[in-house]
């Protein structure tokens, strides 16, 4: 590991104007590239103190052994030469971005005599025409066969155009309709070419002219009697169609622009890009990248549109891009953009209407292609093997921990204080084995605390277990101890049964809490694994490790240590230890979220023995409001149909007995409301009236 102060340049060596540099390892290889307005200012950010920096950061410069800059007169050309050097150089600590050349192209050869379509993929040509990118080319050829019945254009291979030529023998497309065979001189090079400049044209977007060309010959070949030309006509017009359907319109007014969405978390990204022409979605591509350096939203977004346009010219660059987020600074972005597309390009974050209601469903493709990578990642047998070794040999365990518990606690400013505990078995999760809990040993917001007391009562569990041979009859542990609880959302249908070591000898069902962990993983920093920790010591279980994953700066952290374990960012052990620790948290936070929501709909009417949902309403549309309920004699209570007597005394009594709630607040405008509202202003359930701000309006201040 080498000492950045080594290799720092001398005051005043670095100029204080635009420019690019590159960061070298001990063996000359470039590891990072980066770009600057000031080089002065932006260098003199790596030579700071290693404990300021972000830990990505802090490990390329003890990773590098030199550094070198080249001085550019603008922020767009040190934007051009970042984008070169890095296609030259391929640093370790950049951005990398993958698959970006896998996504097959529909391809017009119009450098070739005779203009042949086909599938491509890999470096574009000069000369070429590219439609796409498509995610399939199943789907090119299906849009394909439907245009060559317009547009018979040439989509032979070399040999098969030159052995055609040879016999004079066409191929079956040329019998069939769908080539105008060139190969035989059935038509002319310049016809050839026209013909394929109206497939392009076509494929550009430009497809109404041609429609109402075609209507017009079909409807002159009718008037002249002329029906086989015009039902050939109707047929060309109708597979022009069902091609056009295969893109749906998604804007309107004929945009040509491109979309771009960034999903990511703190070790991945995944990007999506539609491209939409003349209204139309023409394709779409997704990449996936690691995080190898500290970076923004913006700062990704600027990397996608180097990997997007760094080669385009013309129209490949569309007149519009938008995106989730803008690079800073944003303008040298857009001159270079408008200087590679030879007009004005504008690049800007979508406000309103339906572009904005489009990059939505950029963004929703683009978070199920990071949850479907880290899927397929996660998936793999050996990767989770590997991914376990790394736990066992970062944290000093024995073996490797098959059998893994995190813990997370979560609440809303001190209100609804909850728990998770989640399970993980040889790398993948257990759902059946979640358990949640509610904290009642204490009221308020105190994580450490909260984290103390889930740990004490889950391993109590575990040797109350060891001692017995059956299970709880009633799911508690005596002594009224607050627990844990099933989520009738983790048991569905389709889950893996459990295995027949863990089932009892008595009856058969699973057992709750009768498995140890060989490592729990509680979410946070020192504090919550010293308060692991000592929940095991006072139980007197030394078997157990623990750590915690601090979300922050992803670092493990282990009881008594002061100095945080850094894993590898590239290490699968830390991966599989944050998708623990998110699990666990969106679990807790579902389960916090259903308490929240089931207390606001609570009503004094709820303890009314007898009193169903049908009866509750029709008492609050009767009188209004529950204000004028616990005002209403017994007689008018009963002057409701479906309310006896007895029901009505029993209303008042509990009515009586029940504390009035504070006035209603609408959280999404702070307005009082009132309780003496009409029926038809009622919100909410029958009960208290409640605010009619969503409870997720406030998600911005819960844990």
């Amino acid at each position: 590991m080498a000492d950045p102060s080594s290799y720092r340049p001398r005051p005043g060596e670095i100029p204080d104007s635009p420019g690019v540099y590159r960061f070298r390892d001990e063996h000359r290889r470039v590891i990072y590239v980066g770009k600057a307005k000031s080089l002065r200012q932006r260098l003199a950010n790596y030579f700071q103190d290693l404990a300021g920096l972000h830990p990505r950061t802090r490990s390329m410069v003890t990773t590098a052994a030199s550094v070198e800059w080249t001085v550019v007169s603008t922020e767009v050309e040190a934007l051009q030469l970042e984008y070169s050097w890095i296609k030259e150089y391929d640093p370790r600590f950049n951005v990398k971005y993958r698959d970006d050349k896998s996504y097959p192209y529909l391809a017009v050869t119009m450098n070739e005599e005779f203009p042949r379509v086909q599938v491509m993929r890999g470096h574009k040509k000069k000369g070429v025409r590219y439609f796409g990118p498509y995610a399939h080319a199943w789907a090119i050829r299906d849009t394909v066969d439907l245009m060559l019945r317009v547009f018979p254009v040439r989509t032979c291979s070399a040999g098969v155009f030159k052995n055609a030529a040879r016999t004079g023998r066409p191929c079956l497309l040329g019998y069939i309709g769908k080539c105008s065979a060139p190969c035989v001189e059935r038509i002319s090079p310049e016809d050839h070419r026209e013909l394929a400049e109206e497939f392009c044209d076509f494929m550009a977007g430009r497809t109404g002219t041609y429609l109402r060309r075609l209507e017009r010959r079909m409807a002159e070949a009718a008037e002249k009697m002329e029906y086989e030309r015009a039902a050939r006509l109707r047929d060309d017009i109708g597979a022009l169609k069902k091609a056009m359907e295969k893109n749906a319109v998604v804007l309107a007014d004929a945009t040509d622009a491109d979309l771009i969405a960034v999903a990511e978390d703190e070790l991945e990204a995944a990007v999506q890009i539609f491209h939409v022409r003349g209204g139309r979605v023409r394709g779409q591509r997704g990449w996936v990248t690691d995080k190898v350096e500290e970076i923004t939203t913006g700062a990704l977004v600027e990397h996608a549109l180097q990997q997007l346009y760094g080669e385009e010219t013309g129209d490949a660059v569309p007149r519009e891009v938008l995106v989730p987020a803008l690079p800073d600074p944003v303008d040298p972005v857009q001159e270079w953009l408008t200087g590679r597309r030879g007009s004005n390009v504008s690049l800007r974050v979508p406000q309103r209407g339906d572009k904005k209601a489009l990059m939505e469903t950029v963004q929703r493709n683009a978070q199920q292609a990071l949850v479907l990578h880290k899927t397929k990642r996660a998936s793999d047998l050996t990767t989770r093997s590997r991914a376990l070794e790394e736990i066992s040999d970062a944290l000093g365990l024995d073996s490797a921990p098959l059998r893994i518990e995190c813990y997370d606690i979560s609440h809303l400013q001190g209100d609804d204080v909850v728990a998770s505990m989640v399970v993980f078995e040889d790398g993948l999760a257990r759902k059946s084995e979640y358990r949640r809990f509610q904290i009642k040993g204490f009221a308020g917001q105190d994580d450490v605390r909260s984290m103390h007391e889930v740990i004490t009562r889950r391993f109590r569990r575990y040797l109350a277990e060891k001692e017995r041979t059956g299970e709880w009859a009633d799911g508690e542990e005596p002594g009224a101890e607050p627990g844990a609880q099933e989520d009738p959302g983790t048991a569905s249908a389709g889950l893996a049964e459990p295995p027949a070591s863990t089932l009892t000898e008595d009856d058969g069902r699973p057992k709750r809490f009768a498995y140890p962990p060989q490592l729990v993983v509680v979410d946070g920093g020192a504090p919550q694994v010293a308060a692991a920790q000592r929940a095991l010591d006072e139980l007197g279980i030394d078997d157990i490790a623990v750590c915690g994953l601090a979300k922050r700066l992803e670092e493990v952290w282990l009881p008594g240590d002061d100095d945080p374990v850094v894993l590898p960012r590239t290490s699968e052990g830390l991966y599989l230890l944050q998708r623990i620790r998110d699990e666990a948290h969106r679990f807790a936070i579902t389960y916090q979220r259903t308490k929240r929501a089931k207390r606001f709909r609570s009503s004094p009417l709820d303890d009314v023995p007898g009193l169903g949902e049908t009866r509750k309403q029709a008492l609050i549309k009767h009188f209004g409001s529950l204000k004028r309920l616990r005002s209403a004699t017994i007689e008018q209570i009963c002057d409701v149909p479906g309310i006896g007597r007895k029901t009505a005394e029993t209303i008042v009594a509990a009515l009586a007995q029940a504390v009035p709630g504070g006035p209603a607040v609408n959280t999404a405008t702070g307005e009082i409301m009132d309780d003496t509202e009409e029926p038809g202003q009622q919100t909410g359930s029958p009960g208290e009236p409640v605010s009619t701000g969503a409870p997720d309006e406030r998600r911005g201040q819960e844990r």
